[in-house]
């Protein structure tokens, strides 16, 4: 296999575009250094094309979440063509957003109003902005990644370590104005004491949270957050940009039985197309009029188009209950490999079901591990990493032959570590750490 334009791409890119991508999992560093393809020139289902007309099994970010059916599917494709040909903006608004205002309202019967953007960071700046306007108040408590806004990562500014428990250490907040210093205070998921001292100490208006990530809500965790809402009189948002569509029709956080105020919708959505909302109860929705939020390209038509048949499609097929299904598919094959190999990794077993993941167990050598095996299954036609979104369009078939080459790169990795190799094996420099997260 040869990988030598995308290579040869992305070292221009680099010089021209800071950092070299516009999104930072997307930066061959983080992946495969010096050996990623990092473009492409076509994808269809699950199978991806490089600039040397390699072809590549997807088992890894599937468009880092946003493809849930699978690339360019045919029916959102044709919806969205569809919009293109009959104008995609106009000095009129687009009719698709008002009737997918209403679908999301059909799924979220105690919300009354939507507003749409077309990113995750800025549906999410969105959403904070709606609700301190109804709150009336600065400060915010929340959990988990919720975009690169000055909001959020203004909690930086107060310890450059608030946000490593959010699994971001490192970030930097130059650029982010001081006076935001103390408004973004974060705690960490199950530990209900922690937004409890939270409250006690500060004037909270507003509790953002990702309702789950990697693992499950213990003892009503959040319940408990509900209630403390309610006590302080605080908006709760749900952010779901990532959990999202893929356990339910709509946000993961019904699965718990518990209702935010707002909840927060991008990525999978739409399959690829730029696309999100922000649902939330009437009164607190109605709030955004008080206040300046506006965009021109909010307004286009291929956006709605694409979520209106993206859902349709997830209703008709029971996407979400496909997704659960190949997930734990994924997750007991690599736990059953692993033994069989003697290789000590961890699989998540909880969370989001359809994104499993799992990490080596080898102290300083887990990440040049991980770097092996994505080498390894690269070589082999598959783009790997630690963890895979799963899509409509991945199939018990593809699970099985994924699964011959884990079993082959499993034990080749088991031998490295047993004869100290691993780094010896290794083409390139060990991939970049820092960034943590799936996003």
């Amino acid at each position: 296999m040869q990988i030598k334009k995308g290579l040869a791409l992305w070292n221009q890119a680099k010089k021209i575009i800071p950092g070299g991508s516009q999104l930072l999992s997307k930066r061959s560093e983080q992946l495969l250094p010096e050996q990623w393809p990092s473009y492409y020139t076509r994808a269809k289902g699950i199978e991806v094309w490089d600039l040397d007309g390699n072809r590549f099994v997807d088992m890894s970010l599937m468009g880092v979440g946003a493809c849930i059916l699978g690339y360019a599917d045919e029916d959102v494709n044709r919806a969205v063509k569809n919009a293109v040909d009959l104008g995609s903006m106009s000095t009129l608004n687009c009719p698709e957003e008002v009737e997918l205002s209403k679908q999301l309202l059909e799924l979220h019967p105690w919300a009354g109003m939507v507003r749409f953007a077309r990113s995750g960071g800025e549906i999410m700046a969105v959403a904070v902005r709606i609700a301190r306007a109804y709150s009336r108040k600065e400060k915010i408590a929340f959990c988990g990644y919720h975009g690169w806004h000055d909001w959020y990562l203004s909690a930086n500014l107060a310890d450059d370590k608030n946000l490593d428990g959010q699994l971001l250490p490192g970030l930097d907040p130059l650029g982010v104005p001081r006076g935001l210093k103390g408004t973004a205070i974060p705690f960490n998921y199950n530990k209900i004491g922690e937004l409890e001292n939270i409250i006690k100490n500060n004037d909270i208006g507003v509790i953002v949270m990702e309702p789950v990530r990697q693992r499950n809500p213990e003892n009503d965790f959040l319940g408990q957050v509900r209630q403390i809402a309610d006590k302080c009189n605080a908006v709760l948002i749900f952010d779901e940009i990532s959990s999202g569509w893929r356990m339910t029709i709509g946000g993961a956080y019904q699965l718990y039985g518990v209702q935010p105020d707002m909840v927060v919708y991008a990525k999978a959505m739409s399959n690829g197309f730029p696309m999100a909302a922000v649902v939330g109860k009437k009164e607190v929705m109605d709030s955004a009029q008080n206040t300046f939020i506006s965009s021109t390209y909010w307004t286009e038509r291929i956006g709605p188009s694409a979520a209106l048949s993206t859902i349709q499609k997830m209703k008709e097929k029971e996407v979400p209950k496909h997704l659960c299904k190949i997930g734990l598919l994924i997750s007991q094959n690599w736990a059953k490999l692993a033994n069989e190999q003697g290789l000590d990794i961890q699989v998540t077993t909880g969370g989001i079901l359809p994104v499993p993941a799992f990490d080596f167990k080898y102290g300083d050598q887990n990440l040049a591990l991980q770097t092996l095996f994505t080498q390894e299954m690269l070589s082999r036609g598959y783009l790997a990493a630690k963890h895979v979104y799963v899509s409509y369009a991945h199939n018990e078939e593809n699970v099985e032959k994924y699964m011959e080459k884990v079993d082959e790169v499993f034990c080749m990795i088991k031998k490295a570590i047993e004869e100290d190799e691993v780094y010896h094996l290794l083409k390139g420099p060990v991939a970049h750490t820092g960034f943590k997260r799936l996003t």
